[in-house]
């Protein structure tokens, strides 16, 4: 039986009659193109299998994308708020995570490699009954439309840079151009241009040559 099935499977793959479907190939396209449904996006740039866009405002114009800009992340922004803006010439890693209710911006020639975790946002409140509160309602209703009592600030990823992999960028960070932040660094605070940081939290290590 084993020899029958072997020589019956080679028979269908070698019947130019028999068109062998791929399933896997049909859910990436289909998850590709949801991910091009919810954004702005420019020339060349390009969605992989693994990317994740979660527009829950439903509005284009919050995640923006330049031009031949390459991305395997998870994107999204909240229904009460959050944007985020894409450079061109940018890469986006596997399992890396983008989340903003306020706003995020990334510039020209930006790598940012896997497994990364960039928010903007304590997406929970400091107050324990508050939070308590809120997740029993979004369990029940889904993500809330207005602004719950959640602290969030801008990050700003200037031009040049490269967040190696690993890094988890918090709430109210702005990297400098050409900084480069160090694998399993966490950023707390402002990375100048041209340094090198890296650690817990992240500290100066050197300068780059420019």
């Amino acid at each position: 039986k084993l020899i029958a099935m072997i020589i019956n499977s080679r028979l269908v793959l070698n019947n130019p009659y028999v068109k062998i479907i791929d399933y896997e190939e049909i859910i990436a396209k289909k998850r590709i193109g949801r991910c091009l449904q919810q954004v702005t996006i420019g020339d060349k740039s390009k969605f992989y299998e693994q990317a994740e866009i979660y527009n829950l405002q439903e509005n284009k114009e919050k995640i923006i994308i330049g031009e031949n800009t390459h991305i395997r992340s998870e994107i999204l922004i909240f229904p009460y708020g959050g944007q985020i803006k894409i450079g061109s010439h940018c890469y986006l890693g596997k399992n890396t995570t983008i989340w903003s209710a306020s706003s995020i911006s990334i510039g020209d020639g930006v790598l940012i490699s896997h497994g990364c975790n960039i928010i903007d946002t304590n997406s929970h409140e400091t107050d324990f009954r508050e939070r308590v509160r809120s997740y029993k309602l979004m369990l029940e209703e889904g993500h809330p439309k207005i602004k719950p009592n959640v602290e969030a600030k801008p990050i700003i990823i200037e031009d040049f840079s490269w967040i190696s992999f690993g890094v988890t960028i918090l709430k109210g960070v702005n990297i400098g151009k050409g900084a480069i932040v160090a694998a399993n660094s966490v950023v707390t605070k402002d990375v100048k241009p041209f340094t090198i940081v890296a650690g817990n939290s992240a500290r100066f290590i050197e300068n780059i040559p420019q």
